[in-house]
């Protein structure tokens, strides 16, 4: 998403432009493809990881992140994206007494930045959505929509090709070197000399070494039901069509999609020693059994219904959990990595940014912390895959005791480091 937002942004800028998009097998086949299909305006996943970081830029990256989502729907309506926008906002979901304490002045919060937001509490979550297990939630009503994502990767490049954008998929970049004032991208199909690149790698590995020890690739993995009848749509509720997640570490994401099913994703986020990006990981048993367990449990009134699709993704993870940018050789070179989950929305501000960089332009963020500052690396292997494996093991321990962070958790919250899965 991010590379067919930045084609397009370009083109747009400069129809004059020469434009050439690679892609290393299809479009839409990464995380792209395989995401739930949330589209948030947060740029920092969360006004409190935001707030946490960058306290004096987050109401302006609010008031960015809001305008970018509005350009985004802009563009789907313009141009007859077809790709099942729906904006209801989102809920999150409380399903202990913790977190539900730790929902409250969430609305205030919100509202302070510009967003419509409504508490509610366990009758009114479960007249919204009915699940034994909701103890109530926040129902963000801004700034939060749906979208088919592998519809939405199509209709971007129809768009791009329809503004002039020449698009190769299967062709993996092999390396980037200079060449007089600009870069040879050397591909499995031949080279791409090209005044400037933009990278867009997401979790995949990267020829940059700023990128690539500050992303690990995580897996997250989705099953969708069957579509249900009208009487278990009646059992559910849900007539509002809201995207939910819930408030734990080890957190699911659902929502009804526009053919009448649930997806139903997360929870587990998988990292593989080394950074492994493999076709197997795709499909992990274990990971879809744990999931279908936990949506009866949900949802014990849909007991007997039937999932027909399963798939896992890779997430580009970095230790500040929302997209950071830079340049390399000379300037010729941008990048905007890092989205870790949250990138439907946020891709397209990403592509902006890193254009900028690319030929020289200021914007809001130019110069501002969120602009310049890069996310802590992770450690090499194996203390990067020791640490990871220590870290889901405490996030879980803190789920198990309603919240309640240990030693470890709060050392890395001291450091900006701790979140959850």
């Amino acid at each position: 998403m991010t590379g067919l937002w930045a084609a397009v942004c370009a083109a747009e800028q400069d129809p004059g432009r020469s434009i050439a998009l690679i892609e290393r097998d299809t479009i839409a086949i990464g995380a792209s493809g395989r995401n739930g299909g949330f589209m948030s305006s947060s740029l920092v996943h969360g006004i409190g990881n935001g707030m946490a970081r960058f306290p004096e830029e987050i109401e302006t990256l609010e008031r960015l992140g809001l305008e970018n989502l509005e350009a985004i729907k802009s563009t789907i309506r313009h141009h007859g994206i077809d790709c099942d926008l729906l904006s209801p906002g989102a809920i999150e979901t409380a399903m202990t007494p913790g977190q539900l304490e730790e929902l409250n002045g969430g609305v205030e919060e919100l509202e302070r930045f510009g967003h419509e937001a409504e508490f509610l509490t366990g009758e009114q979550m479960r007249a919204e959505v009915n699940s034994p297990l909701f103890t109530g939630g926040i129902w963000q009503k801004s700034g939060e929509c749906s979208v088919n994502p592998v519809k939405l990767c199509d209709g971007l490049l129809d768009l791009a090709e329809s503004l002039g954008v020449r698009i190769h998929e299967e062709t993996e970049m092999l390396s980037l070197r200079r060449a007089g004032a600009g870069v040879d991208v050397a591909t499995d199909g031949g080279t791409v000399r090209a005044r400037r690149v933009l990278l867009a790698t997401a979790a995949f590995r990267s020829p940059i070494r700023a990128i690539r020890s500050r992303v690990v690739p995580v897996f997250d993995y989705v099953l969708v039901t069957e579509p249900l009848t009208t009487a278990q749509w009646d059992a559910v509720g849900w007539k509002n069509r809201q995207g939910l997640s819930d408030s734990s570490n080890r957190f699911h994401y659902y929502r009804p999609t526009a053919d009448g099913r649930i997806l139903w994703g997360g929870y587990d986020a998988i990292y593989h020693y080394g950074g492994r990006v493999d076709e197997g990981n795709y499909q992990r048993d274990e990971s879809f059994a744990g999931l279908a367990q936990r949506f009866f449990t949900a949802f014990p009134q849909l007991e007997g219904l039937k999932f027909t699709h399963r798939w896992g993704g890779a997430i580009d993870t970095c230790s500040r959990f929302f997209a950071f940018y830079g340049s390399a050789l000379g300037g010729r070179v941008a990048y905007a990595v890092g989205h870790t989950g949250l990138g439907v929305g946020a891709s397209r501000f990403s592509a902006g940014v890193a254009l900028d960089l690319l030929d020289g332009r200021e914007n809001e963020v130019s110069g501002t912390e969120y602009g310049e500052r890069k996310p802590m690396p992770f450690p090499p292997e194996p203390l990067k895959w020791g640490t990871i494996q220590f870290t889901r093991g405490r996030l879980a321990a803190a789920d198990r005791k309603d919240g309640k962070r240990g030693a470890w958790l709060n050392t890395l919250d001291r450091f900006g480091l701790g979140f959850d899965s």
